[in-house]
């Protein structure tokens, strides 16, 4: 059964024993990060600071930072079990026949239950009232930060041209009682519509919502298709339709189940210096130049509780919802690429950087040209670094994978250098936003790859031998 909203899922954490509640009153001045940072660090609770300095509001955080509480928030055993799901639903293989057809009835009804359900009246609305971000325990998370940070909103925009809406999350510096940077990247869907709106002109209608249920709060960050509805999205999550609600002062529609809602606009002429901000990468992305999103109401539900994260160097909380998109987005990669038989996006590559990828080879240049189908798919575009195994090695297993590296690998012929795109957050790049990626071909070569000589074998003993050690260990007394 679907979260309510986020103080339900709260309570199933305290009821499992996975919620510490702190009430020592605490500053969210930088020591809300650090004692985050100790927890986090060692696969700790869930946080709900229930005394923050100069706020009447709670703060919720390290919702997401196990594996545990991350199946949890899905309501699942594994998040496989939802990457299982979509596979089901886009084998279009169990549609053929009539019998087929029939059976598959159940799956495409489910669809037809998840579109999102508007309603008139929502919690999220109970408590309606004059802009003051000075009162929401917004968090400076570094010392070196620009200022503090909302760092889990769900910013939603409507396209004006479509008026179909999206919601990404975008980190907002909050500059004063009723203003906050807008950190659109270049590359990403809020940045185009904002783009449209400039053409335009005037101001440009945006609302942010702010503690959900956890299905819709990853759902914000999810690297869906453009055409695909965020919160539709998040209904397929829930198994159960998400409630929305009409906007107090705009037409943008926006969670029922919400902690709080930020209403207002961005003026598309109006740029102010965003930043530092100690980022996900480990490292502090540069101030910037960003819009100015002017709040104009906030509304909220009687006793919310504030949803906070702080991002740095992994592993951090916002780690585990990466890996929820490794395994859930899998499929659909599977789509483009079916050679491919496992992917992992190592945390230390914080999400973008690296990618290792299993594959069934088939043919010679297969693993390059897996590469340059990586690169070409939306967010993918990003990864700096992609390594391609045989479909026996784990890409999981970073022992093995990098035993093959260091042992498989002729940098000349295996190793491919491009130039593109690049995150915004790459620091490392000569220019902003563009960049060189590398490629690794780590797979056994073959004659018609230009390798000539022979290819040994990997060192493997004998099945029957294991076998039968198996049996006899606890003879040995070992």
């Amino acid at each position: 059964m679907a979260y309510r909203d986020l103080q339900d899922f709260i309570r199933v954490l305290d009821e499992k024993g996975l919620l510490k509640r702190v009430r020592a009153e605490v500053d969210r001045d930088l020591e809300i990060t650090e004692i985050y940072d100790r927890v986090v660090k060692v696969g700790g609770p869930a946080l709900l600071f229930e005394n923050v300095k100069g706020s009447p509001y709670p703060v919720l955080i390290n919702a997401f930072g196990t594996y545990e509480r991350l199946n949890l928030a899905f309501e699942v055993d594994k998040i496989d079990d939802i990457a299982r799901e979509i596979y089901e639903l886009m084998d279009m293989g169990s549609y053929v026949g009539f019998m087929n057809r029939l059976r598959s009835v159940p799956k495409l009804a489910r669809l037809a239950k998840i579109f999102p359900k508007k309603v008139e009246r929502a919690i999220s609305q109970e408590v309606v009232e004059e802009p003051d971000l000075n009162k929401l325990p917004v968090l400076k998370c570094w010392p070196q930060d620009g200022g503090r940070f909302i760092t889990l909103p769900l910013v939603i925009t409507k396209d004006p041209e479509t008026g179909q809406q999206n919601m990404g999350m975008y980190r907002l510096q909050v500059y004063d009682e009723r203003t906050t940077g807008m950190h659109w990247h270049i590359h990403k869907d809020g940045r185009e519509i904002y783009e449209k709106y400039k053409k335009l002109g005037g101001r440009m209608p945006v609302s942010v919502a702010l503690g959900c249920d956890p299905a819709t709060i990853y759902s914000a960050t999810a690297p869906l298709p453009k055409e695909i509805d965020e919160m539709l999205f998040a209904g397929f999550l829930r198994k159960a339709p998400l409630e929305i609600v009409k906007s107090k002062t705009n037409d943008i529609y926006v969670p029922a189940n919400a902690e709080f809602v930020l209403e207002g606009y961005v003026n598309v002429d109006e740029m102010r210096e965003e930043g530092p901000f100690g980022d996900h990468t480990g490292y502090y992305s540069l101030k910037d130049m960003y819009p100015v999103f002017h709040v104009t109401c906030i509304t909220h539900r009687k006793n919310p509780v504030y949803p906070a994260t702080v991002v740095g160097k992994p592993p951090m909380e916002d780690c585990f919802l990466g890996k929820a998109t490794e395994r859930i987005f899998l499929p659909l990669i599977k789509i483009q690429c079916p050679e491919i038989v496992d992917i992992n996006f190592p945390l230390e590559g914080v999400f973008h950087n690296c990618v290792i990828v299993s594959i069934k080879k088939r043919y010679p240049g297969q693993a390059k040209k897996v590469m340059h189908a990586l690169w070409g798919m939306g967010q993918m575009m990003y990864t700096k670094m992609i390594i391609v195994v045989d479909e026996d090695v784990d890409p999981q297993d970073m022992s093995t994978v990098a035993w093959k590296i260091f042992n498989n690998i002729d940098a000349k012929r295996d190793v491919v250098i491009v130039d593109g795109p690049l995150d915004a957050l790459d620091h490392a790049s000569p220019l902003p936003h563009y960049g060189h990626k590398m490629g690794i071909d780590a797979t056994k070569k073959w004659p018609e790859e230009g390798h000539t000589r022979e290819w040994p074998d990997d060192i493997v003993m004998d099945k029957e031998i294991k076998e039968m050690v198996d049996r006899r260990w606890k003879e040995y007394g070992i």
